[in-house]
């Protein structure tokens, strides 16, 4: 196969070109009689090498771009899209987001963001570590952590495959208050799913790593090892018992578990009243001694930004404090629609971290087996079983059964469910073993009772 390096972004030219065809577009937006109006510029460029069983899989390489209008006459509002950048088009596309506008009905909510609250500090948060890596190198990446998946054990028998992807992007923010900001940014990944067994006595698992900066990934052996690991242990799993016990999630879903907290209070649920959270700002909603912070200005964190989707500019602050929920997310549409301000969260959350008080440094996952005694570590969940209205929660599970704080065997083909309000309220520990995958970081969470259907 030819090898070929990936298409690079002219950033810095384009950074300066995006800014004038911003500024062009809103000033075509005033002229047409608009009230306001924003834009969003940007582009992307990326490459996915996938191996399995050491030969290439796939290979896709994608360059992206776009440009977004949204153009207000007074409470009603337009959007149009375009991925031509000619002037025309430009023109174009501003007059059809206006065309929509003007027949929409109104929403007292549409409106560009509160001024005082736009970004106007704009620090180096160091999210921009491109990746010149070719295929022929991402596909010997992939291929190693594969192999070294391999060579754990004979047991591992085939491959779900390995991949290497690598993606940068930047994007300008404009809208008729003065804002006009934009950043580069870049992700990078290694992944690998191993099978272990033969037959129908199979189990498969997988690792990855994540960053901003490919240097901060894992290295592919460590990667392969580990995923093979995990796998291995999967193999002879059977049911579990029926009943009501502990449930331990593992950190990477304990992550879940926070996103659901994030659902639950954001803007979008709370107005539509789909919240098992709701009116509950000031209130307890986790255990006591469990602290949930937010910080954006964290260096090369995926989920850092000094300002939102909107322009409006990002704060560290404490999400949850001893329990009590001391803020929501919201945008300034869903702020407007509850009679608040915006807290910089239109497009999600920014590095949110959730700890106990009652974490020690040596609470690592067998400590926190011990700590649960007898019931279920869970490290995979399947099915999408949140009732955000109710609260109520049942997925399928595999993990492991815990007997007198040892694992005693894996087990498969069972259903956990409880409700999320008493769930949060009832997280007995939190491990040190935390974890950060995307812009969530938690370690294992001990729940003090969850119902199993097994055997």
């Amino acid at each position: 196969m030819r090898d070929q390096p990936t298409t690079r972004l002219l950033i810095p030219q384009n950074q300066e070109r995006f800014r004038e065809l911003i500024s062009q577009a809103l000033s075509h937006a005033k002229s047409l009689g608009a009230s306001d109006a924003s834009a969003e510029i940007g582009e992307s460029s990326g490459l996915s090498v996938a191996v399995r069983n050491q030969d290439i899989d796939t290979v896709e390489q994608n360059r992206d771009r776009n440009l977004r209008i949204t153009v207000y006459d007074g409470h009603r509002r337009g959007s149009a899209s375009t991925s031509d950048f000619s002037s025309r088009a430009l023109r174009e596309t501003v007059e059809a987001a206006w065309h929509i506008a003007r027949y929409t009905a109104e929403d007292p909510a549409a409106d560009l963001p509160d001024s005082d609250l736009l970004a106007v500090e704009f620090p180096d948060l160091e999210l921009y570590h491109p990746w010149d890596i070719s295929t022929n190198q991402a596909m010997r990446l992939a291929a190693q952590a594969e192999q070294a998946a391999r060579d754990v054990s004979s047991l591992i028998t085939n491959s779900d495959g390995a991949s290497v992807e690598t993606y940068e992007g930047h994007f300008v923010l404009g809208n008729t208050q003065g804002f006009l900001a934009g950043y580069p940014y870049t992700r990078h990944s290694l992944s690998v799913s191993p099978i272990a067994g033969t037959g129908s006595a199979m189990q498969r698992d997988y690792w990855y790593s994540a960053a901003r900066s490919f240097d901060a990934l894992a290295d592919p052996q460590t990667v392969g090892r580990y995923a093979a690991e995990r796998a291995l242990a999967r193999l002879s799993a059977r049911r579990a018992k029926t009943g009501r016990f502990p449930v331990l999630f593992e950190a990477p879903l304990a992550l879940g578990l926070l996103g659901t907290l994030v659902q639950a209070s954001s803007g979008g649920a709370l107005y539509r009243r789909a919240s098992f959270l709701l009116d509950t700002l000031g209130k307890p909603v986790l255990s006591d001694h469990i602290d949930v912070v937010e910080n954006p200005f964290i260096p090369r964190a995926m989920g850092s930004s000094a300002f939102d989707s909107e322009g409006v500019r990002t704060q560290s602050r404490d999400v949850v404090q001893g329990g009590v929920l001391q803020g929501y997310f919201l945008s300034s549409y869903t702020a407007r629609k509850l009679n608040m301000r915006s807290t910089g969260n239109a497009g999600g959350s920014h590095n949110l971290q959730l700890s106990s008080r009652l974490t020690r440094p040596d609470d690592d996952l067998d400590a926190m087996l011990r700590k649960m005694g007898t019931g279920l570590l869970v490290t995979e969940l399947m099915g999408q079983g949140v009732n955000y209205v109710t609260g109520d929660y049942s997925r399928g599970a595999f993990g492991y059964w815990v007997e007198n704080g040892q694992i005693s065997y894996p087990v498969e083909e069972i259903t956990i469910a409880g409700n999320m309000a008493d769930m949060f309220r009832q997280i007995v520990a939190v491990g040190s073993d935390s974890i950060t995958r995307g812009s969530k970081t938690s370690g294992s969470i001990l729940i003090e009772q969850m119902a199993i259907a097994g055997v």
